[in-house]
């Protein structure tokens, strides 16, 4: 509502300027308390938030509910469904376990590339759609077994296994890359897929051979397997079965996303009965069918699962097709050939990690409808200097991700920074999106985290005490450190 001043004879706008400023606020706070409550009890951020698009969408800033759903991402909701949903089956029918043992077979008796191994296979399993906290429940039992065989620093495995998940993390077919792309390319904002893909994959990298060399890698590069365990011809190749067992005993999870390992987890624990029996008494029989199975090569199924990973990176790349329905559709020409596998792959489609995602999306549109995020961005850059405003964001992704979901602060970071972004401030869109890509998900570390808390539940034979306390140190350097030095390769040079 317009005022006159009698004096000066000028309209003003104070007090609806204030009600405006109460009311972004408000949007603000229910924001970071939805982060508070998902971080503080066991309870899907998802669901927080759409109840909050509600509450806010229609008590504060007098919407309809018809507009607040205008703000639902059914695009994004369609590729999570689709890419979940082609990885469970990759997983059910015994694609991911052929891909280890191929790994693990080449590299013959050294050890120094096992670590580089785990690395590389997560990078990949995240990089065609896994969900991060799935691909670590997978790989990291493994990885830490193999430590506790050969003598590797469990540490340093740990997070060679959670860099590689991270680094594959934000391919434009992964969920990271996902949601990240779609926010940005509706704010109108310029971006490179491929260079924040291999920002994120490069930086962890180097992370990851900083922590090998500093963490023993020398000396494992001296050292071989025996030569009487490299002759055994073992189901699954030189290294014994370990590499076949799936995840024993409880597993931690810290924060909202991890719920969308657990049916995955569930899964590898029924299947692991078959395969753990390999070797013990009373066994023989289950052990005996899965050397087989193991030993067999790869299925007609694994070969065409292979084939339609290969063709969705084309056509969505190259032919520039909708990603979420090329991955139901890969994943319906794999139904077909075992309908069965087909049943459960749905039930482990990430359906708590989708809920997270399109729900922080949907109390996101409410707040872009009331002119919040633009009101922040606008506010935020005019406090200092742009280089200064860029560097605190990235210390608040950092800083929020290490306790929270990190799809959750790409979902409601990266759009408060577009107006910032868009407003001529001299710094570069697509650095600055991939210097936020890395710092908001590196310190998933933390064992406060998901993956941090499944890499202290693999670790075996060791001081969970001691191992706690090296993960929450590495934690905290990394969280400090990490924003800092993105914010000088990728913002500042």
């Amino acid at each position: 509502m317009e005022t006159y001043h009698p004096r000066s004879g000028r309209s003003r706008h104070r007090k609806p300027r204030s009600n405006a400023v109460s009311t972004h606020l408000i949007a603000i706070c229910v924001l970071a308390l939805m982060f508070v409550i998902a971080t503080a009890l066991p309870i899907n951020m998802g669901v927080i938030a759409f109840v909050g698009a509600f509450l806010v969408g229609t008590l504060v800033a007098g919407m309809q509910a018809k507009g607040i759903m205008a703000g639902f991402p059914a695009e994004l909701f369609l590729t999570l469904v689709g890419i979940t949903f082609l990885f469970a089956q990759a997983q059910n029918n015994g694609t991911i376990d052929w891909l280890v043992r191929l790994a693990v077979r080449a590299v013959g008796g050294r050890i120094a590339a096992i670590p580089w191994v785990m690395f590389a296979v997560t990078a990949l399993l995240t990089s065609v759609g896994a969900v991060s906290p799935a691909a670590v429940a997978i790989i990291a039992p493994i990885a830490l077994g193999f430590a506790a065989k050969y003598h590797i620093n469990p540490l340093m495995m740990g997070l060679m296994v959670i860099h590689g998940a991270q680094g594959g993390g934000f391919s434009p077919i992964s969920i990271y890359g996902g949601i990240t792309n779609k926010v940005v390319n509706e704010a109108g904002l310029p971006i490179s897929e491929l260079t924040t893909a291999f920002v994120s994959l490069g930086f962890n990298f180097a992370v990851s051979l900083l922590l090998f060399f500093v963490f023993g890698g020398m000396k494992l590069m001296r050292q071989q397997v025996p030569k009487a365990a490299a002759g055994r011809s073992d189901p699954i190749g030189p290294f014994g079965a370990t590499v076949a067992v799936a995840a024993q005993g409880p597993q931690i999870y810290g924060d909202a996303e991890n719920e969308a390992a657990s049916e995955e987890r569930l899964t590898r624990e029924r299947s692991s009965a078959a395969v753990g029996a390999i070797g013990t008494p009373g066994g023989a029989g289950a052990g005996a069918a899965a050397g087989v199975a193991l030993n067999e090569g790869a299925t007609i199924q694994q070969i065409v699962t292979v084939a339609g990973l290969v063709a969705l990176a084309v056509l969505t790349l190259l032919y520039k097709l909708d990603i979420g329905f090329v991955a139901i559709s890969i994943g319906l020409l794999i139904s077909l050939m075992s309908p069965q596998v087909q049943k459960r792959a749905i039930g482990q489609v990430s359906w708590p990690e989708i809920m997270l995602i399109v729900g922080v999306s949907t109390y996101v549109g409410v707040m872009q409808k009331m002119g919040t995020i633009t009101w922040v961005g606008d506010s935020v850059a005019s406090l200092t200097s742009p280089l200064v405003v860029a560097l605190l964001l990235l210390f608040v992704g950092a800083i929020v991700s290490a306790f929270a979901s990190s799809t959750a602060v790409l979902g409601s970071l990266i759009p408060l920074a577009v107006p910032f972004l868009q407003a001529g401030t001299g710094v570069d869109p697509i650095g600055f999106i991939a210097a936020m890509a890395v710092a908001s998900t590196i310190v998933d570390v933390s064992p406060f985290s998901t993956n941090g808390a499944l890499v202290l539940a693999s670790a075996q034979h060791i001081d969970r005490d001691v191992f706690l306390r090296q993960l929450m140190i590495y934690g905290g350097i990394v969280t400090l450190v990490a924003p800092v030095v993105v914010w000088l390769l990728f913002v500042v040079l």
